[in-house]
């Protein structure tokens, strides 16, 4: 099955970026905008865009190479023509980029069953401050060796280098996919199911995704004790929003605080330690972080303002400087946005 597509990312729109990378005196990589207010401040400089478009697609090997400013619903469209997806689940696949998602960090909802989105990543092609294009990983799930530069990418903000083409990990669609409920214990609900996509809690009801062939779901739900929906959890919204890490085992503890907290909407994702809150106000989030941090985690702010993006210091501040100073010497990429 040939899919393989000429788009626009070709080598005449990669050397107009390297030129204009090179020549700026700070650069701020640009997607579709939807994780702007992720961690720092957004640098004023040079805005620069990274190419859009599949550029091949070999469902036999499950890979995927695009753009890094293709839209994640138009390489969802690429793919499902060919029976497969690629797990990347951003809050909104229309607007947000492919580079721009994997430059957040920010895994989606499905992260229990399929992983982070680290794991989506096999090779990536990307342009430093001073113009060079540098390769890293492999383009089939095979022959990726060396150092994992790829992964490095992930979560990086722009400061590293700017991504302009990546290769994919894909997989089958699932054959049967559906949301279920219950008001039981969201832990107990976790243990019984075999392989949850998705168990989201927000104190009170419990939301399952479950995905797979039509029989292997029909034993999760009876086992989970889950009865089948047609929608998911109320995700936290509102101008205000971040998202906590902790340890899984944390969160039961974590939710009383958080319950606690007046004007925070919360939902935790069981068995991966995320959670998700939002407010109109930034004094809930503020709140929620000092909760965080009394739990041994911390928050990230997604959206909004009136909190520092971080708030506590990361744990591995020398260790990204020194990346940071590797790669980008000048200073001149995304200043800012990671506190290093």
């Amino acid at each position: 099955m040939d899919l393989t597509v000429t788009t626009a990312a070709t080598l005449p729109d990669l050397e107009e970026l390297r030129d204009r990378i090179a020549a700026a005196e700070t650069v701020v990589p640009v997607g579709g905008r939807t994780h702007w207010d992720v961690g720092g401040p957004a640098p004023i400089g040079v805005e620069v865009r990274a190419p859009a478009g599949v550029v091949s697609y070999d469902p036999a090997e499950l890979t995927v190479t695009a753009g890094a400013g293709t839209t994640v619903a138009d390489l969802a469209a690429t793919l499902e023509d060919g029976g497969q997806e690629c797990v990347l689940d951003p809050r909104d696949p229309a607007a947000a980029t492919v580079g721009g998602t994997l430059a957040s960090g920010l895994s989606g909802y499905r992260r229990l069953r399929y992983g982070s989105l680290r794991d989506r990543l096999l090779e990536v092609r990307f342009v430093t401050g001073d113009g060079r294009v540098v390769k890293g990983g492999g383009p089939t799930v095979k022959n990726v060796t060396g150092y994992d530069l790829p992964r490095l990418l992930v979560g990086s903000l722009g400061t590293i280098g700017v991504i302009v083409q990546v290769t994919l990990r894909c997989q089958p669609r699932p054959r049967h996919v559906t949301w279920a409920g219950t008001s039981g214990d969201p832990f107990e609900v976790r243990r019984r199911c075999f392989r949850p996509s998705c168990i989201a809690w927000d104190g009170g009801d419990t939301r399952g995704l479950l995905e797979g062939d039509p029989d292997d779901v029909a034993a999760e739900l009876h086992a989970g004790g889950l009865t089948p929906g047609d929608r998911g959890p109320a995700w936290p919204d509102g101008p205000h929003r971040g998202r906590i890490s902790v340890r899984p085992g944390r969160l039961c503890a974590l939710a009383d605080e958080l319950g606690g907290v007046d004007g925070l909407r919360w939902v935790a994702e069981i068995g991966v330690g995320t959670v998700h809150v939002g407010a109109d106000r930034p004094a809930p989030l503020a709140q929620a972080r000092q909760a965080a941090e009394a739990a041994g985690g911390w928050l990230l702010r997604e959206q909004g303002d009136g909190i520092d993006g971080f708030g506590a210091g990361l744990p591995n501040r020398q260790l990204m400087a020194r990346i940071k100073t590797a790669f980008d010497p000048a200073g001149k990429l995304s200043p800012g946005r990671l506190p290093v």
